[in-house]
């Protein structure tokens, strides 16, 4: 079959999928049927059939989805569709899944359920399960030992290379992954790692620990992204997380890594836009909650821009004298916000990344000057001849003169904020746009009002 007939297949069965789903009554035929129907249909189909429709919708199609492909769905949804998800099912159908979860899975998405629910839930677990959840559970929500899993294939470093790979044999199926496998002593301390296939192009009477190699890892209590960028940064499949006495308590793989960063990477572009990061996706959001998301950023940023009125009627009698200086008002608190986010995302992109820390907040404000004054410069010339030609040589000199000024301050406050939000543990996305936008708004119609009655004469 080729692509464009199976994509036509599979638009076909979406089509009906949807006629089931919005059928008025739902009896034993008409299950059948949407049984059969989601059978042709892809993985990423169904994820977003579930996380799209409505939620009683979305349970009936869980329903009728065999308990593989239930279980594939249900680990690509986020943990709050989870739980929402979960008071829809049958409680069989939700105690196979919960036993069938990775326990960081498990224990991300009992974060979401009411604790009676969560407690019922872990009761039902075996024993072993329910203590790696609960190992998990014991970190803050913020540690990346909430995102390890805790089943991990260690090896001994007495062990030949032929006898780790016969006990990697016989426990394959236990732990997340096998192509990383931590070194540990008796104590579980961690001594080095070792990969599958150095395993299997040994000859065999090696020991394993002279083939074990220095190990980039983690603490289970460091901060979730720090620790993902890193393992990104190293290129790793997996990474050993330890406790303070460097005990072996978990392991965490690429697809958690990438996780986690997806999810900050998407709570600082919500931020930086004025608004909060949506818990689930867009077209199942109530509309009472996306009203949430924006309104308060959207008051804040209102209340702020008072000083912006503030300003403007402290300079009224200059606007009075010279009307033709209120039509450059847009273009510089425009230019100047934009100069102040393009600073501020470039410096908090880098914060983020590593490439910047906060002791280097000076060599951040002396590289913004030049950039800023550069821009600035470039702006300046071109707003001193057009407004120049156009309005007279002593407003080309205000705008001019203004442009230079306002980049520069803009420029340097960008730069500045993303670092000191760091410094005194908030969000440097939140520090960002929004706040930024207002800040040089004010300031710059400060500057302006101040070179114009400087060079006019008012």
């Amino acid at each position: 079959m080729t692509t464009s007939s199976t994509s036509s297949a599979s638009s076909a069965s979406l089509d009906s999928v949807l006629a089931l789903l919005r059928a008025p009554q739902h009896d034993e035929e008409l299950l059948e049927q949407l049984a059969l129907e989601v059978r042709l249909l892809p993985l990423g189909e169904l994820v977003y059939l579930v996380e799209t429709r409505p939620a009683t919708e979305a349970a009936l199609l869980f329903r009728v989805l065999d308990k593989e492909l239930a279980l594939a769905v249900f680990e690509e949804l986020p943990p709050l569709h989870q739980a929402e998800l979960i008071s829809g099912l049958r409680t069989p159908q939700v105690a196979d899944i919960i036993s069938d979860l990775d326990p960081d899975d498990r224990a991300l998405l009992f974060d979401e359920l009411p604790a009676s629910v969560a407690e019922r839930l872990m009761h039902g677990l075996d024993a072993d399960e329910r203590a790696m959840t609960t190992a998990v559970l014991g970190y803050p929500r913020h540690a990346i030992g909430r995102y390890m899993s805790p089943e991990v294939l260690p090896l001994r470093p007495t062990m030949t290379t032929g006898e780790a790979l016969e006990h990697v044999r016989a426990h394959a199926a236990e732990p997340e992954t096998i192509y990383m496998l931590p070194v540990v002593d008796g104590t579980r301390r961690l001594l080095g790692v070792i990969g599958l296939r150095r395993l299997l192009l040994s000859e065999g009477d090696e020991l394993v620990g002279d083939l074990a190699h220095e190990a980039v890892h983690a603490y289970a209590t460091d901060d979730r992204e720090d620790a993902a960028r890193r393992f990104l940064d190293a290129k790793l499949l997996a990474m050993p997380i330890l406790d303070r006495e460097n005990r072996l308590v978990g392991i965490v793989t690429i697809d958690d890594a990438f996780g986690i960063l997806e999810k900050e990477n998407a709570e600082d572009s919500a931020r930086t836009s004025g608004s909060e990061p949506l818990p689930r996706a867009y077209l199942s959001t109530p509309i009472l909650r996306i009203v949430r998301s924006r309104i308060v950023w959207l008051l804040v940023l209102a209340v702020s821009a008072i000083l912006t009125v503030q300003v403007l009627e402290i300079f009224e009698d200059r606007l009075d004298q010279v009307v033709i200086l209120a039509l450059f008002i847009p273009l510089l608190t425009g230019t100047g916000g934009n100069t102040g986010n393009q600073a501020a995302t470039t410096v908090t992109r880098a914060l983020a990344v590593g490439e910047v820390r906060v002791r280097d907040l000076p060599r951040v404000v002396w590289r913004e000057l030049r950039v800023g004054a550069t821009l600035g410069s470039a702006l300046g010339v071109l707003g001193l001849l057009i407004a120049g030609l156009i309005y007279g040589w002593p407003i080309g000199l205000v705008m001019g003169t203004t442009l230079l000024s306002v980049c520069t301050m803009a420029a340097i406050v960008g730069g500045l904020m993303p670092i000191v939000a760091k410094k005194v543990g908030a969000d440097p996305a939140v520090f960002s746009n929004p706040f930024i936008s207002t800040f040089c708004d004010a300031t710059g119609l400060i500057i302006y009002f101040t070179i114009a009655t400087a060079v006019l004469g008012l």
